[in-house]
């Protein structure tokens, strides 16, 4: 007969550092980061936000190259109009990317698994959309940095004008992120199917764009201008447009923006209560799905 030995080699302790909160926030920032581009995934992963990258890069070298030409001012394209008039991609990549942040873990039932480390509730959430953040703030502000590098390079006029202009620019970028990440989160978290959230995400885009359009064509029809303004509020591009145009002095992007800075105030003031409300929503959903 084998005969069988039990070896009590005793309870070990963990020795090691202890890396805290600070650790596990910037750690599900970094993989929610990289899964925005689809790093660290398949290569079919990385197709699509890196193709919408360069699609975006395009103008940006182009108008570049024809102002060399040219030497003609008017060649460049507005730092702060860059990401107006290219939404429709930056719309498609939020589609697109943000179902594989908000939902992966809702699809396949993970999430418990995440909250039953040391992971609160709101640093999972602060987490993803710091990342969905980064990652739309990345391809806006790389293309309009092009802009202004290249600029430089071939000899812009007011050069010092023009970095006023860059960094109102680049605010706007952030405030174009933060608006869109958080939009585009909640949404993909409520559809938990990918091809769902993918459509989810543009039909929101679309029709709450094609809503204020035709509102505002009816309105500048019956020379209602302020009517037309205001209606901005309702889609976030128009949204932050107002924020640059009145409390960054940039050119308008929109049809038309309300006057006075108070429009940028209450402007600002409900992209703030976008972002925070939509925090609030995500908290709730991912914590409802962890005790499930």
């Amino acid at each position: 007969m084998s005969t069988s030995t039990i070896h009590d080699i005793g309870y070990r302790h963990y020795d090691g550092r202890r890396n805290g909160r600070a650790y596990v926030l910037r750690s599900l920032y970094v993989h929610n980061l990289r899964a925005a581009y689809g790093l660290g995934r398949p290569a079919r992963a990385k197709v699509m936000p890196f193709l919408l990258g360069a699609i975006m890069l395009l103008p940006a070298s182009g108008s570049v190259a024809v102002f060399s030409f040219t030497k003609e001012p008017q060649a460049l394209m507005r730092y702060s109009s860059y990401a107006s008039l290219l939404q429709v991609i930056i719309a498609i990549f939020l589609a697109t990317q943000a179902p594989v942040l908000a939902s992966r873990e809702l699809r396949f039932h993970v999430v418990p698994l995440y909250f039953s480390r040391p992971v609160g509730h709101l640093d999972f959430v602060l987490a993803k959309v710091a990342a969905m953040t980064t990652a739309l703030f990345a391809l806006m502000a790389v293309p309009v940095t092009v802009l202004y590098a290249g600029g430089l390079v071939t000899k812009v006029p007011d050069s010092s004008g023009q970095l006023w202009k860059y960094l109102g620019a680049v605010v706007g970028c952030a405030l174009f992120a933060l608006v869109l990440a958080a939009i585009g989160m909640v949404v993909a978290a409520f559809t938990p199917r990918r091809g769902f959230g993918v459509a989810a995400v543009i039909a929101v885009y679309m029709i709450s764009s094609t809503f204020v359009l035709i509102i505002q064509g009816i309105a500048e029809a019956r020379t209602n201008f302020t009517l037309s303004g205001w209606m901005g509020l309702f889609a976030p591009f128009n949204l932050v447009d107002i924020v640059q145009v009145r409390l960054l002095g940039a050119e308008k992007s929109s049809v038309q923006v309300p006057p006075g800075h108070t429009a940028g105030a209450v402007a600002l003031a409900l992209c703030t209560v976008i972002v925070l409300g939509s925090i609030a929503v995500l908290y709730r959903r991912f914590r409802k799905a962890g005790l499930s």
